[in-house]
C-alpha cells in the first residue's frame, strides 16, 4: 500500500503538471520564460518576508507572487527599457534583498536547500487542496477563454480590434503562472520551477498540429515525468524535484531525436505555424 506522504507527493505533481502543459504552452509561443524565471528568483524575499510577518509560507508565496505579476504586468507596455531587462533587474535584486534580510534575521530558520531545490514528499494536505483549487479555476477559465487567449498570443492587435479584452487576460494568464510557478516550488524548488512549464511542453511541440494538442501533450509529458521521477526517487534514493525534471529533459531529448529522424526519412509532417514559430509575434 503507498504511503500518504507519497500519495501526497504523486497528486500534487500530477496537479501542477495537468496545470503546466497550458499555461507552459502559452509561456513557450509568448516567450516568457525569463517571467517565470524573475517570479521563481524573486520567491526567496516572499518567503523571507511571510516567515517575518508570521504568515505561512506557502500563502506568503502566492501572494507575494501575485504582486510581483501585477507589478510585471502593469510595466508590459512601457518603452524605457527591454522588457527582459527589467525582469531581470527585478529578479535578482528581489534575491540579493532576500539574502541581504535572512543574513540579519538570526533567529529566522530557514532551509535554504528545501527553497531551492524542492521537497515534495513534504507536501502537505493544505498544499496539495491549494494545488486542487489551482486546477479547478485554471481548468474552468481557460475551457472559457482558450480561443480568445490564443488569439491575443498570436495577433493581440486583431484580439483588441475583435473586442477581446487583451489586457485583462494577459493579467489573469501572468497570476495563473505565477500561482503556478509559486505551488510548484514546493515540487522542485526555486532553481528548477521554471522547466515545469518549459520542458514538457517543448517535448511535446514537435508532435503537435494544433494549440490544443500541445498543450494536451505537454500536461501528459509533466504528468509521465512526475510518476517516472517519482519512482526512480523512490527506487535509488535521489532527490525526487530533480529527478522529475532530469526525466522531463531526457523526455525532451528523445522526442527532439525521434522527430528529427523521421524527417530524415521523410515521415514528419509540416506543425502548425504557431507551434512551429514557438510563439507569438
Amino acid at each position: 500500500m503507498i504511503e500518504p506522504f507519497l500519495l501526497r507527493a504523486l497528486l500534487a505533481g500530477l496537479g501542477i503538471a495537468l496545470v503546466a502543459g497550458p499555461l507552459g504552452a502559452f509561456v513557450v509561443w509568448r516567450r516568457l520564460a525569463i517571467f517565470g524565471e524573475a517570479l521563481a528568483h524573486s520567491a526567496l524575499l516572499g518567503v523571507v518576508l511571510a516567515l517575518l510577518l508570521a504568515l505561512d509560507p506557502t500563502l506568503g508565496l502566492l501572494l507575494f507572487a501575485a504582486l510581483l505579476a501585477c507589478a510585471l504586468w502593469a510595466l508590459e507596455d512601457q518603452r524605457l527599457l527591454p522588457t527582459d531587462t527589467i525582469l531581470s533587474t527585478l529578479a535578482h535584486g528581489a534575491l540579493a534583498l532576500g539574502l541581504v534580510v535572512l543574513s540579519f534575521v538570526d533567529w529566522l530558520r530557514l532551509d535554504l536547500m528545501a527553497y531551492l531545490f524542492g521537497d515534495i514528499l513534504a507536501v502537505s494536505e493544505r498544499d496539495l487542496l491549494l494545488v486542487v483549487a489551482l486546477l479547478a479555476v485554471v481548468s474552468a477559465v481557460l475551457a472559457r477563454h482558450w480561443r480568445a487567449l490564443v488569439s491575443l498570443t498570436i495577433e493581440p492587435d486583431l484580439a483588441r480590434v475583435e473586442g477581446v479584452p487583451v489586457r485583462r487576460l494577459r493579467l489573469v494568464l501572468d497570476l495563473f503562472i505565477a500561482g503556478t510557478i509559486a505551488l510548484g516550488m514546493k515540487l522542485v524548488g526555486i532553481v528548477l520551477v521554471v522547466s515545469l512549464l518549459v520542458v514538457p511542453v517543448a517535448a511535446a511541440r514537435p508532435w503537435a498540429r494544433t494549440p490544443e494538442q500541445m498543450a494536451l501533450f505537454g500536461s501528459l509529458v509533466g504528468a509521465l515525468a512526475t510518476l517516472i521521477g517519482l519512482t526512480l526517487s523512490a527506487a535509488v534514493d535521489i532527490p525526487s524535484g530533480p529527478a522529475i525534471v532530469v526525466t522531463a529533459v531526457f523526455s525532451f531529448l528523445a522526442s527532439s531525436g525521434m522527430h528529427r529522424v523521421l524527417e530524415r526519412r521523410g515521415s514528419g509532417r509540416a506543425r502548425p505555424s504557431l507551434a512551429r514559430r514557438g510563439g507569438a509575434r
